[in-house]
């Protein structure tokens, strides 16, 4: 059994949306969708009032307004969701010693040992309150022995809720739940386990972990254990400037602009690939040159989280074109990505159309196929995905 911690998972509720609401209370108790405007567009958000109607992420966006008609369409704006994320996570940050952000509307806190000095509900609550003062967003709670659980906790008091689960009621709270509720389990693998018949956490929890791993592999045991309500897995401490990056000496120094573009392309283009791997997304680009005088000159820009190739190689070719100033040959460029945070699923679904989302992920299985560089955009292919 683990360890009993006080681990805090908070969660903004319907993030995207509550950030248009906060601009417009106009929309408030309204059935907001943003996404994709045209017929091809994919949903990234909605309001509790749409997924009344059946709305939810990543539905095309045709069939989103056939569900919900009289829904209320917003393109929305990464640049002001990742503003927002920024100024909860600082809030937060000041006030708690261990602080991991999970994606770009959760984080988790570890609170173990603290309860020594205070209570760690009574804290949590405090700090909830502090955050919807300040910021005027709403947000939830669940307090529990550890991540997942907490998790689950605040995935079932949603929305603008709070829910602690103690240790002796770890397994009350996780036996009436469907398996979908766990988190990381994914639709192939709740299909296979509800054909078996295995469609509660309780019914999950007795399957002997012999025949978890001949069903599943070793995903059959970490899943048992979620179910078990099991989970060490520590709270990570957030860092602001987490990053990965690239850089290309050139065998002989070069002024050949369209080549250093074709080749800040690919170099983008697999930071992108290795960023969606992670299931990350990056909110700042930086550009790197280095002269044949060996002076070396940087240009960074922050940008709304993504993991997405296009968003992040038109803004690489914005940096270069201000940065490259003096047209001297060039000895080196460099790319880094940085502010990284987990979730891209939920960004990389902001793109306009589904053929270009779709496009993406087509692109990606073949680069884990056959290599990250077995796939390249064609010189001057439109980048607006």
């Amino acid at each position: 059994m683990s360890t009993d911690r006080q681990i805090i998972h908070l969660d903004q509720d319907a993030f995207f949306v509550s950030v248009e609401m906060r601009k417009d209370p106009r929309l408030l108790g309204r059935p907001v969708i943003i996404g994709g405007l045209s017929d091809r567009g994919v949903v990234t958000s909605c309001s509790y009032e749409a997924r009344k109607f059946g709305v939810h992420a990543a539905m095309p966006a045709r069939l989103a307004k056939r569900l919900c008609p009289q829904g209320i369409w917003i393109r929305g704006n990464m640049d002001e969701y990742s503003k927002a994320s920024h100024e909860i996570t600082e809030i937060i940050r000041e006030q708690v010693p261990l602080l991991e952000k999970a994606s770009i509307d959760e984080h988790y806190i570890d609170m173990t040992g603290m309860d020594k000095h205070f209570g760690t509900l009574k804290y949590a609550r405090e700090l909830r309150g502090k955050v919807i003062k300040e910021t005027g967003l709403p947000i939830s709670f669940g307090l529990s022995v550890n991540k997942t659980v907490s998790k689950m906790a605040t995935n079932e008091c949603k929305p603008n809720g709070e829910l602690s689960v103690a240790r002796p009621g770890v397994r009350p709270f996780l036996d009436p739940l469907s398996i979908r509720k766990i988190p990381g389990l994914g639709e192939k693998t709740f299909i296979k386990l509800s054909d078996m018949g295995i469609k509660s956490i309780h019914t999950l929890s007795q399957i002997h972990p012999e025949y978890m791993i001949s069903i599943l592999g070793k995903n059959g045991l970490w899943l048992l254990q979620k179910a078990q309500g099991v989970d060490d897995s520590p709270v990570v401490p957030y860092h602001e400037q987490k990053s990965i990056g690239t850089q290309s000496t050139f065998s002989n120094d070069s002024i050949d602009i369209q080549s250093i573009n074709d080749l800040m392309t690919s170099m983008v283009m697999e930071l992108a690939f290795e960023l969606r791997q992670q299931k990350k997304q990056a909110a700042c680009i930086t550009i790197t040159i280095r002269y044949s005088t060996f002076e070396t000159v940087s240009k960074q820009a922050r940008i709304g989280y993504t993991a997405l190739d296009g968003v992040l190689i038109n803004k690489a070719k914005e940096l270069f074109k201000q940065l490259y100033q003096k047209r001297l040959l060039i000895r080196l460029i460099g790319v880094r990505l940085s502010n990284l945070v987990n979730g891209f699923e939920q960004i990389d679904l902001y793109a306009e159309s589904e053929e270009q989302y779709s496009l993406c992920q087509a692109m990606d299985k073949i680069r884990r196929r056959f290599g990250p560089g077995s796939i390249k955009l064609a010189s001057g292919i439109d980048l607006k995905l």
